[in-house]
């Protein structure tokens, strides 16, 4: 995806996406110019961001922790955070199928509201560009009861926990429980709750899967159709198809990962209750 000498003449470091620090500062202080240019933002703290008061639209920029070339667009689309690349080409940016030979043009760009869509079917109007900087009041409240529990637990006993947002959404087709027939639903996945709708414009699932509860995520061979798997639970194993392999592929590891920190946490609260 990246150039090894820019359109400009810049060359950058074969296999590194280093660029002279003249240039590379030149477009740290246009980025920190833009008031939706998040700097070293987690794509975590994005999405939380984005999900809890953000809205349909919502988007931000922030460093990727892939490449120093590379930047990411975290855009919220209904009930999950989408990430796009923003390629910095030494002169130019690149982001979808269009290349911009300058910052200024790819504000340009994103200030007439471009439609954007992904291989899962989402099509996403980017309207309303995150600030980097939020008026927050200055009010504390006071503690009013402070006990210290006499526990004989240590600093060692504190364990970080949160969970793992990872947010995905899409349409898919699912096999029926009873009659074995199949049928397009919404998907949305979200913490650790997968849920399926009627359609995208649905507002009740018509089912909530406690990731928690399930053992496996892999693909299906069985069904007489293509780009399938399955979701394995202790009453019920679920048949999923997407539209193509590179779909279903996302979709199986985006939920192989939330197994993944699922457990993790899990073995970190068995590690540190009492026997």
């Amino acid at each position: 995806m990246g150039k090894a000498e820019a359109r400009g003449g810049a060359k950058m470091s074969r296999g590194t996406g280093v660029l002279p620090a003249e240039q590379g500062g030149d477009v740290l202080e246009e980025l920190q110019s833009l008031g939706w240019y998040h700097d070293n933002l987690t794509r975590h703290a994005a999405e939380a961001l984005l999900l809890s008061n953000g809205c349909d639209g919502s988007y931000l920029l922030r460093k990727s922790n892939e490449r120093n070339d590379l930047y990411s667009l975290s855009v919220r689309a209904r009930d999950s955070v989408k990430h796009f690349h923003v390629e910095h080409m030494g002169s130019s940016f690149k982001f979808g199928f269009n290349e911009f030979p300058s910052l200024k043009e790819l504000v340009m760009h994103f200030a007439n509201q471009p439609l954007i869509g992904s291989e899962t079917g989402t099509l996403i109007v980017l309207k309303h560009p995150y600030p980097r900087k939020v008026e927050e009041p200055s009010i504390y409240e006071s503690v009013r009861v402070h006990t210290a529990m006499q526990t004989g637990k240590t600093e060692n006993d504190l364990v970080l926990n949160a969970p793992s947002l990872g947010t995905k959404e899409g349409y898919l087709i699912k096999q029926g429980k009873i009659v074995k027939n199949w049928k397009m639903r919404w998907f949305t996945l979200h913490r650790n709750e997968l849920k399926y709708f009627k359609d995208q414009t649905s507002t009740e699932p018509i089912r909530v899967l406690d990731l928690t509860e399930c053992s496996a995520v892999q693909f299906d061979y069985s069904q007489e159709r293509v780009n399938c798997f399955c979701l394995v639970f202790p009453l019920r194993t679920y048949y999923l198809c997407a539209k193509t392999g590179i779909e279903a592929d996302e979709w199986i590891k985006i939920l192989r990962w939330k197994l993944s920190q699922i457990r993790k946490h899990q073995d970190q609260r068995d590690a540190t209750s009492p026997l």
